[in-house]
């Protein structure tokens, strides 16, 4: 077993591509609880169940990837034994991020009607995640530190950045011809 971190034994998430992957998992979960929720406490429930099936039970079945980490190739691994995370510590991992996010979106559903409580409904997800932006070593958001967790690129998934830069540079040399 190599006595280096594990952090610098793995190739590193650029910020934005966490970023993407976290949002198109959360425009996901809040397009199923806005659907499905008919009332505010409704829509919570269906928030958080939804959140808990996408970013716990799919990522402990799926090799550390929910749908946004699958589309943009990475994974979520432990940052102690370089393995996919149990549920207990996907579970504290996602809780933090999930109430985070379940915050969020209460504070994009009131949006401009209250400017000052949507913003303060958004900054714990903001706080939570410029946290990585601090840590330059291992860029760990405050969610993956307390879970002793990292995400790390891999081969596996659908490369949805590299696909979609490939289908803008064609349109762009067709458009200048």
């Amino acid at each position: 077993m190599s006595l280096e971190p594990v952090h610098t034994r793995f190739p590193k998430v650029p910020i934005e591509r966490r970023a993407a992957a976290f949002f198109i998992d959360f425009v996901g979960v809040w397009l199923v609880s806005s659907l499905l929720g008919f009332n505010v406490f409704v829509q919570i429930v269906v928030f958080m169940l939804s959140w808990a099936a996408l970013r716990v039970v799919l990522v402990s079945s799926n090799q550390g990837q929910s749908l946004g980490r699958w589309a943009l190739d990475m994974k979520v691994l432990d940052a102690k034994y370089s393995k996919i995370p149990g549920l207990l510590t996907l579970a504290k991992r996602e809780g933090i991020l999930g109430f985070c996010a379940l915050l969020a979106m209460l504070g994009l559903n009131i949006g401009l009607a209250n400017g000052i409580s949507m913003l303060l409904l958004i900054f714990p997800l903001v706080a939570d995640c410029c946290s990585a932006l601090a840590d330059e070593e291992s860029q760990q958001a405050f969610h993956d530190r307390m879970a002793k967790t990292l995400v790390i690129q891999t081969r596996r998934g659908f490369s949805l950045d590299l696909r979609l830069k490939k289908i803008f540079a064609q349109v762009r040399r067709r458009l200048q011809k």
